[in-house]
């Protein structure tokens, strides 16, 4: 279980309180309604992802919560503290961006500093605190260099070294992998969730990226047009997705209506065989992705399955001749979930 982390000098925290709670927030840009009646608790020490596509408003949140954006309506607490009116400079919380926003003529250990320095921390300390919290983020002996003798994930560590360096309870995350390449990302997602457990501070990390929410969350919030869809751990939203919204976007999802009922399946759980039971139809299309393969089936009930198969001991060869061929597609009662239409 993460520890909770030392509050922020002069921020007041009330014992048991969450570390964010949201209590009724609206923010509105012109006739845009960016959030809407928006109601959140994270739990202290979570690793809480707020997930949705472009303008769902869980950049807008994020926001909020840092004091960046002032909402027309409700109210922020940070431990406890009503904040809604209080300037970001003195909430207990720092921020992460994408772009890393890191100062190009400074060395690596002065933009980590600086945030120390601007506190009117001694020289002596502030460089302490800076070289230990780099050798936390992987990068001892490098406070010399400066930023663009650095890699995209060194620059990203520096950044994470520079907000955690102050101690904060809350630590916001504006999708801050969404510059780096796919296989440096995954790494770094794992570096994340693991520097969040050694520091046991709560992270509030924002991605439209599902996998990654997926695999780094506790907890996730599903965002669409200004309202959570669902919120749950990641096994519950995807296991369980309450909206067709929340089943077509976060992983695939195969929605059916049969005999008056409405429900999906995912791809993984369907088993595709040449004979047997089960719905009959015919492979349109085959999708050779490396380890697994991915079927686009027509049913001669009407409507297509996307099944997924691992390639075990199949080849790419092996897949595509599938292509043209009638199948029976099958799955077992308890993957099924059934589903309402998105609300109004």
């Amino acid at each position: 279980m993460a520890t909770q982390a030392p509050a922020r000098p002069g921020a007041s925290s009330a014992a048991g309180a969450p570390a964010v709670r949201l209590t009724g927030i609206r923010r509105t840009y012109g006739e845009v309604v960016a959030i809407a009646g928006l109601d959140l608790d994270i739990a202290d020490g979570e690793f809480f992802t707020l997930l949705g596509p472009s303008g769902s408003g869980k950049t807008t949140t994020l926001r909020v919560i840092a004091g960046f954006e002032r909402p027309d309506a409700g109210h922020v607490e940070l431990q406890g503290r009503d904040v809604t009116n209080v300037a970001p400079s003195e909430r207990p919380v720092n921020t992460v961006f994408q772009d890393y926003a890191l100062f190009p003529h400074m060395s690596v250990v002065e933009n980590v500093e600086y945030g120390l320095r601007v506190k009117g921390i001694g020289r002596k300390e502030r460089r302490e605190r800076a070289e230990e919290v780099l050798a936390r983020v992987r990068l001892p002996g490098l406070g010399a260099r400066k930023p663009i003798q650095l890699s995209g994930g060194q620059r990203q560590r520096v950044a994470l070294a520079r907000a955690i360096v102050n101690r904060p309870p809350l630590l916001l995350l504006d999708e801050p992998l969404g510059a780096l390449d796919l296989k440096l990302r995954q790494e770094m997602q794992v570096f994340l969730k693991e520097l969040q457990r050694e520091l046991g501070i709560t992270f509030v990390y924002v991605t439209h990226d599902q996998e990654e929410a997926l695999t780094m969350s506790d907890r996730l919030a599903v965002f669409n047009e200004g309202r959570i869809e669902q919120i749950g751990t990641p096994a519950d939203v995807y296991e369980h997705p309450e909206t067709e919204f929340v089943a077509g976007f976060v992983g695939v999802s195969n929605i059916l209506e049969r005999d008056g009922r409405r429900f999906i399946v995912r791809p993984e759980k369907i088993l595709m065989t040449e004979t047997g039971d089960g719905e009959a139809g015919v492979v349109k299309e085959v999708v050779y992705v490396g380890g697994f393969t991915r079927y686009i089936v027509d049913l001669d009930a009407g409507g297509e399955l996307v099944v997924v198969r691992q390639n075990l001991e199949s080849s790419s060869q092996d897949a595509l001749e599938e292509r043209g061929k009638r199948v029976r597609l099958s799955w077992r009662p308890e993957h099924t979930y059934d589903i309402g239409r998105d609300r109004a």
